[in-house]
């Protein structure tokens, strides 16, 4: 994830189903804001990117557990909401850092984080 758009990733069996959600303060807005005043342009800014979170916040409260991953401190900021909001309590919620990728190497990621490490045992044959 990151400030402009979120690959919400849920593994099910084997297979990872994406729904992709986006911030609605995008390039142009940026600049048409930008063009009245920069004070209005951060104020608009900051009121999106709240409705983004929140968006993601009424997803992420459907699981269990939760693995925030991107390259831009947008996972810190939604985890700080997330903290904040009682109704989060109960589930487990992780941030790691991870560059940009593609969706093939996003897939591979959520498939290593949740999938369960076997112990090996030494059990003489």
């Amino acid at each position: 994830m990151d400030h402009s758009v979120a690959h919400l990733m849920a593994l099910t069996n084997d297979s990872i189903v994406t729904i992709l959600i986006e911030s609605k303060f995008s390039h142009s807005e940026k600049e048409q804001s930008l063009k009245k005043s920069e004070n209005l342009m951060h104020n608009k800014e900051q009121h999106l990117l709240l409705g983004y979170y929140k968006r993601l916040m009424d997803t992420i409260r459907n699981y269990q557990e939760v693995v925030l991953f991107g390259p831009t401190t947008a996972k810190n900021e939604l985890l700080n909401l997330l903290k904040a909001d009682l109704l989060f309590d109960n589930i487990k919620i992780e941030i790691r850092h991870a560059d940009q990728m593609t969706t093939n190497q996003q897939h591979a990621f959520v498939r290593e984080y949740f999938t369960p490490v076997v112990e090996k045992t030494n059990v003489p044959f």
